[in-house]
């Protein structure tokens, strides 16, 4: 029995007792992070826009800084979604709805779509992650250009792009199109409540896509209007994109590295999946601050009603039950980030290369024992 085997069945049976012990949520706590989080975002666009004219170079230390708190902004936005920032759901909704049309995402649409990622976290038949991975036996079907084009889309270059159709483009251009879709179905002298379309699941996500769109576009409008849309463009939707940039990469890491376990559904384990399938991304303090310390992943998949600040202090006090997770640093993201393809007949990730590797020597094997 491996380490990671024991280390599950244990928190198989002490689960319940972490939980009670530290998803506690605490209002002042959720508050005081809200406004330190809120409150720099607008003064950090203003002085952004602003230092345009003085200089780029301090532009361009701003906008960093203010990517920093729209990433700090997308994680108080996923605790909302898991209802345990604030201490009542209504709170936490209203707060998800504001921190939601900050980073340009529907929080309730967003968090519907993440909470599967917890059901069938591990289970990589179900889910395969935000870079869409996969699995062996589809990537051996892709010719030589598409398999460069696939490794390639996933590189860390292309992060600033993925953050801008994360964040800023596709949410937009979902709820317009489906919109559109609606009136045109409309005016056919059809029933509104006999539309369906792929861009909202139910007319809840499609009240909560339009009310974030709503508000978003106003404010934008209203920026653009005062500070003009270039400079608008230039520090806040900048920065928004390399904000989602970095939490697409965060996200991934936390899931894709060596040896991470990538089960089938047959034979799929939760507790194996928290320790083995889920990182535990050692951050400087600074960075765990502004990342709220979703490094401590492996807490978060244990228990997604552990608020970020109950992570650092379950995994400090608990490190002997975790000392199987695997520990990844800054140094290890570029490494991590080629585990682009799922090994789905022995559980794991693997990278190109490795693909290449193991299939070249197939075929040794294969010619020797032909000869």
């Amino acid at each position: 029995m491996t380490q990671t085997d024991t280390g599950a069945q244990v928190l198989r049976k002490i689960k319940n007792d972490l939980i009670k012990r530290y998803a506690v949520r605490n209002n002042r706590i959720a508050l005081t992070q809200t406004l330190s989080t809120l409150l720099p975002v607008i003064a950090l666009t203003y002085a952004g826009i602003a230092a345009l004219d003085v200089s780029m170079l301090l532009a361009s230390g701003i906008v960093l800084l203010l990517t920093l708190f729209l990433l700090r902004a997308f994680v108080m936005l996923h605790d909302c979604g898991h209802n345990c920032l604030y201490e009542s759901p209504r709170a936490n909704k209203i707060a998800g709805f504001i921190f939601g049309v900050v980073c340009g995402v529907p929080q309730y649409v967003w968090s519907r779509h993440h909470d599967y990622h917890h059901s069938t976290n591990g289970n990589w038949e179900k889910y395969r992650g935000p870079l869409t991975v996969l699995s062996t036996e589809e990537y051996s079907e892709l010719t030589p250009k598409q398999k460069r084009s696939y490794a390639r889309q996933r590189k860390l270059f292309m992060g600033p792009l993925a953050g801008f159709l994360y964040f800023v483009f596709n949410p937009r251009f979902t709820w317009f199109k489906g919109t559109l879709g609606l009136v045109a179905h409309i005016l056919k002298g059809k029933k509104a409540s006999e539309y369906s379309t792929r861009y909202w699941a139910d007319w809840k996500e499609f009240r909560h896509m339009t009310a974030n769109n709503l508000a978003l576009l106003s404010i934008w409008t209203l920026a653009s209007m005062t500070f003009g849309f270039a400079e608008f463009a230039a520090v806040f939707i900048v920065a928004l994109s390399l904000a989602g940039a970095s939490g697409i990469i965060l996200f991934t890491v936390q899931h894709n590295f060596e040896n991470s376990y990538a089960s089938p559904t047959e034979g799929w384990d939760y507790y194996q999946a928290a320790l083995a399938g889920t990182s535990y991304l050692k951050l400087p303090r600074i960075l765990h601050w502004f990342t709220a310390d979703i490094g401590y992943h492996h807490i978060h998949h244990l228990s997604a009603r552990i608020p970020n600040y109950r992570l650092r202090e379950c995994h400090e006090q608990n490190s002997a039950l975790f000392e199987s997770v695997t520990r990844l640093t800054l140094k290890d993201v570029p490494h991590s980030m080629r585990y682009i393809i799922w090994d789905e007949n022995n559980a794991t990730l693997m990278t190109p290369e490795q693909f290449e590797a193991r299939n070249a020597a197939a075929a040794v094997t294969e010619a020797a024992q032909a000869a």
